[in-house]
Formats: structure tokens, sequence, C-alpha cells
């Protein structure tokens, strides 16, 4: 019997836009960078804020969830975001979905805890440079300036019309992560390709 199990190789939503990122980025000398960074881990985690099982899944991950709206906690590859007042999105490095689930439920014991694999839910478009906040700007509603929306900030809003997940990063250099669902991740880079042209 022939098998049938799945042998190809995962293809990233903008595996087709990766040449034309890299060429804006280079055209663009250094005021923009874009990078796809797909396959990241992304777990949805919703649990009482208040309750022992925030505490635990705290202290299982090395990582205190973060409790202020719109924040973000960091530590080693893992990020958690603050989604709502019961729900935080951990995003880390590719495959670890199954391993981080497991030290959260294994933390809260029987502590009511929601935890969902969102991996193939989105991917995660970095946006960097010098122009990298003006550029975004064009296409979000969001007061993006540093003392509104500095480092160590998120949101849930939309950018050019596509429901996207924005984090400022730890730095300034770094960048944002547009965190955008899958189905409209073409959309979304043609968009910040186009708007890109302005600064090349």
């Amino acid at each position: 019997m022939a098998d049938t199990a799945l042998t190809s190789r995962l293809r990233s939503p903008l595996s087709g836009a990766a040449d034309r990122l890299a060429a804006a980025t280079r055209t663009s000398g250094g005021t923009l960078r874009f990078a796809e960074l797909p396959f990241l881990t992304q777990l949805d985690v919703r649990l009482d804020a208040k309750g022992a099982a925030a505490d635990a899944v705290g202290l299982a991950l090395g990582l205190p969830l973060p409790l202020e709206p719109d924040t973000v906690a960091r530590a080693g590859e893992l990020t958690a975001l603050w989604l709502g007042p019961d729900e935080w999105l951990l995003v880390g490095p590719p495959g670890g979905a199954r391993e981080l689930e497991g030290r959260i439920r294994e933390a809260v014991g029987e502590e009511h805890v929601s935890v969902t694999d969102v991996s193939a839910q989105r991917t995660t478009v970095l946006v960097a440079g010098a122009a990298a906040r003006d550029l975004l700007a064009h296409g979000c509603a969001l007061d993006l300036h540093p003392r509104a929306f500095g480092p160590g900030r998120c949101a849930q809003t939309t950018l050019a019309r596509a429901q996207v997940v924005l984090v400022a990063r730890e730095e300034p250099g770094d960048g944002f992560w547009v965190l955008v669902r899958s189905s409209f991740a073409g959309y979304l880079a043609d968009w910040l390709l186009d708007a890109a042209t302005e600064y090349v």
C-alpha cells in the first residue's frame, strides 16, 4: 500500500513575496527592512488574570503575563502579548507549541485554562528601519508616536484594512511585528511594498 503521509515541505504564506520584500529592503538603503518571520509558535491563552493559574503560568514560563492593557512581556525567546483582560498571545520559536502548552497545563493543574494553538492562523512580518513607524502610520488609525506606542506596546488594530496584531519591539531599532492572518498576508505585503515606494 502506498504511503499517503504528507511529505511536502511547509510553505509560509509569504514565501512568494520573499524576493520582493528583500529587494525593497535593499533598495531602501536601510530606511526600511522587511522580512517574514514564518511559523512562529502562537498560543492563545485564556484564564483568570486574578486567579492562581496566572501566577502558576508566569512561574512555569519564567514570564509573568502582562496585566496592563496592550503591553508586552518578554523573556528569552518567548513573548507574551496582552489581548484582553483574560487573554494573551504567547509567541515563541517555530515548533514549540506542544511543549509550551504542556508546560502551561502542567503548571495550572486543576485550575481552569484555555490553551489554543493558533500558529497556523497568522504569519508575522517584521517592519523595521528609520521609516518603519511613518510607513505603518499611513495605513493605521492608531497614534504610533513613540510616546503613545513605544517599545513594549501591542494592539489589535487594522493596517490597510487588514486585521492585525501590531507589536512595537523592545528597542526602537527592532521595529515592529505585524501579525496578520495568513489569508490576508499577501494583500498586506503588497500594501507594504507599495507604501514603501515613497521612501526609496
